[in-house]
C-alpha cells in the first residue's frame, strides 16, 4: 500500500522513537586552541494558523536536533481561509515582527500554505533574518507523475491565490493539475490531534475531488498535501483513497531549506542532540492564550515542546 511521503504520526505517537539523523562534526584544524568557539544553536520561530505546522517543526528538529524552537499557533485567527487578504497580511506581520523583537530568533518558518502565499514579501521586508515559507509542492509532484494527472489538496484560500496558479504555470510542464479546496480537512486534522474522533465519511468527501479518472487507465497518481495540517490524517488518507497514489508532504524539503539558510558551520551544536534528550527543545504559544491538554499536550510532549508561560 502506498504511504504518505515522510508521514508525521504525532497523533498515534508512532514516530517517537525514530532515530535522529546527525551530521558528522568536522574536526577542528590542527589542535588550534585559539579557535573561536562554535556559535550557539539557532533559535527558530515556526508559525502556523494552528497545530498543523508541528509536522514541519518535527522535520526541522529531526534535521537540526540541537536547535531551539518557539512554535506559534495563531488559533485565535484560525482558520485563515475566511480572512480578507490585506487583513490577514497585517495580522501575521504584526504577530511575527512583535515576537521577533522579543524573542530574537535566528530564522522564521511560515508553516502554513495559506499565509505563505500572501505574507512572505511583506514579512521579508520587515525582518533582517531568513524567512522560509511553505508553498504547494507542484514542481516535485509534476516530476513524479506518470499519468500526467496531479491534484493539489489545499485550503480554499491557498487554491484561490494567484501565487498558486503562478506555480502551476511555471512548473506544470503540460501536466493536468487539479486544485481542490477543502473547507473542512484542516479542522478535522486539528480535532484529531486534540483526541477527538474523526468522521471518516467527511474525510472521504473532502478528498474525493482530488481523484480524477480520465479513462483508459489514466487517473491521478500524485496528490500534493498543500496544508501542513493534512499529514495528521495521513493514515486515513491512504486507507480511504479510491486508489493508491503518491502523497507529497513538503515538510522534509522545508527542513532542508531551513538548514541551508541558517548557513551553519559543520561543528554547530544545531547538528547534535542535547545531552539530556528528554529536556524541552522549545515552547509553544497559542495566540488565544489557551493551554493545551489531553492528546494535544501528549503530542507536544513527544516533540519536547512545553507550553509557554503566561
Amino acid at each position: 500500500m502506498t504511504s504518505v511521503a515522510s508521514v508525521i504520526d504525532l497523533y498515534a505517537g508512532l514516530r517517537a522513537g525514530r532515530a535522529v539523523r546527525r551530521r558528522e562534526t568536522a574536526p577542528l584544524s590542527g589542535g588550534n586552541t585559539g579557535a573561536a568557539p562554535a556559535a550557539p544553536a539557532p533559535k527558530i520561530l515556526v508559525f502556523d494558523s494552528g497545530v498543523g505546522g508541528l509536522t514541519v517543526q518535527r522535520e526541522i528538529a529531526t534535521r537540526l536536533p540541537g536547535a531551539r524552537f518557539l512554535y506559534v499557533a495563531d488559533d485565535a485567527g484560525f482558520p485563515y481561509g475566511a480572512w480578507e487578504e490585506q487583513a490577514l497580511i497585517a495580522r501575521v506581520v504584526q504577530i511575527i515582527t512583535g515576537l521577533c523583537a522579543r524573542e530574537r530568533p535566528d530564522a522564521v518558518v511560515i508553516a502554513c500554505n495559506t499565509a505563505s502565499t500572501l505574507v512572505l514579501p511583506a514579512l521579508r521586508a520587515e525582518l533582517t533574518i531568513p524567512v522560509v515559507g511553505t508553498v504547494p509542492a507542484i514542481k516535485p509532484a509534476v516530476a513524479a507523475t506518470r499519468s500526467g494527472l496531479v491534484s493539489v489538496l489545499a485550503t480554499p484560500g491557498t487554491v484561490a491565490r494567484d501565487y498558486t496558479r503562478a506555480l502551476i504555470n511555471t512548473h506544470g510542464h503540460g501536466a493536468e493539475v487539479t486544485l481542490v479546496g477543502s473547507a473542512r480537512l484542516a479542522g478535522l486534522a486539528e480535532a484529531r490531534l486534540r483526541g477527538e474522533a474523526v468522521d471518516e465519511a467527511a474525510v472521504l468527501a473532502e478528498i474525493a475531488p482530488a481523484f480524477v479518472d480520465r479513462g483508459e487507465g489514466r487517473r491521478t497518481d500524485v496528490v500534493v498535501l498543500a496544508c501542513t495540517h493534512y499529514p495528521f490524517l495521513s493514515d486515513l488518507l491512504v486507507r480511504l483513497a479510491p486508489w493508491p497514489v503518491r502523497w507529497i508532504d513538503p515538510a522534509p524539503a522545508i527542513a532542508r531549506r531551513v538548514a541551508d539558510v541558517l548557513q551553519l558551520a559543520p561543528e554547530s551544536p544545531a547538528f547534535r542532540a542535547p545531552e539530556s534528550d528528554a529536556s524541552p527543545r522549545g515552547t509553544v504559544l497559542f495566540t488565544s492564550g489557551r493551554q493545551p491538554e489531553g492528546a494535544l499536550m501528549a503530542a507536544l510532549s513527544a516533540l519536547r515542546l512545553a507550553p509557554a508561560a503566561h
